[in-house]
């Protein structure tokens, strides 16, 4: 979305002597896919776009056109005009995506190599340091808070126990980030049909709720429901989800997929 603000596929435009802001053309959009190499050819850029409108990530800017073709109707991102369903879901993984920022920062050297029943683990932190952090980052103003905190990380999949056999508690149990924000990924690859026999990739910041060690492969943008239904997860830059396993530690909790989409946006 930044980029596409960058280089001006988004901007305001007039049509019959109304301007519509941030906006963009579905043409256009396509195009700009094409030359950038987010898909091979107008139909896949046009099924990836169809997802991001069925999942509420862009809209027309009047709420009249549910399906997305080739032509020049104005769509706008939810984020650009304020009508993003930033539910508990979102907001939780915001804050975790800020959280991994800090804690990637050269500065900070909570992360490190650490052992825990004789197994090494790379870039763990320790519980009640991390409690620790947060309160001194302002996160958090209590260890209770800090602590409530670090439990909503790991249920929503964003932090866990080095061998996931425990919830998050202030102890001095390690825990590692369980996804990698700064994977530069593709929108290619919300296309999963063909990835559901890839084996998940810890790489991934779509990587959520493995819980357990098996060898199950699942894509990378699958995600499980309360109802275990699996679901295709989208989500925008930087801030998408996939699962993995569905049989561990919180396999039930709750996944941005199951999110409904906003219907009470107001037309343009």
């Amino acid at each position: 979305r930044l980029r596409l603000h960058e280089e001006k596929v988004i901007k305001d435009r007039r049509h019959h002597l109304k301007t519509y802001p941030n906006c963009f053309v579905a043409k256009e959009l396509i195009d700009w896919m094409i030359d950038h190499k987010e898909a091979s050819d107008r139909e896949t850029a046009i099924k990836l776009v169809q997802k991001l409108l069925d999942h509420s990530i862009i809209h027309h800017v009047c709420d009249e056109h549910k399906e997305f073709k080739d032509v020049k109707l104005f769509y706008r991102f939810r984020k650009d005009d304020g009508t993003f369903p930033l539910d508990n879901e979102v907001k939780v993984f915001m804050r975790g995506q800020r959280l991994y920022e800090k804690l990637m920062s050269s500065e900070n050297t909570l992360l490190q190599a650490r052992e825990e029943e004789g197994v090494k683990y790379e870039r763990t932190f320790v519980a009640s340091e991390f409690i620790d952090w947060l309160i001194q980052e302002g996160e958090a103003t209590t260890r209770t808070e800090a602590e409530q905190l670090g439990r909503r990380l790991l249920e929503h999949g964003i932090i866990q126990h080095v061998s996931n056999k425990h919830h998050f508690m202030d102890s001095n149990l390690l825990y590692q980030c369980r996804m990698n924000f700064r994977r530069r990924r593709r929108l290619m690859e919300l296309l999963t049909e063909k990835s559901r026999l890839m084996p998940e990739s810890h790489d991934s910041p779509f990587c959520l709720r493995k819980q357990n060690h098996d060898n199950r492969k699942h894509t990378s943008f699958l995600s499980v429901s309360p109802t275990k239904e699996i679901k295709i997860v989208s989500a925008v830059r930087r801030s998408s989800m996939s699962s993995c396993g569905s049989s561990g530690y919180f396999s039930s909790s709750p996944t941005l997929s199951s999110s409904p989409p906003v219907l009470c946006n107001p037309k343009s």
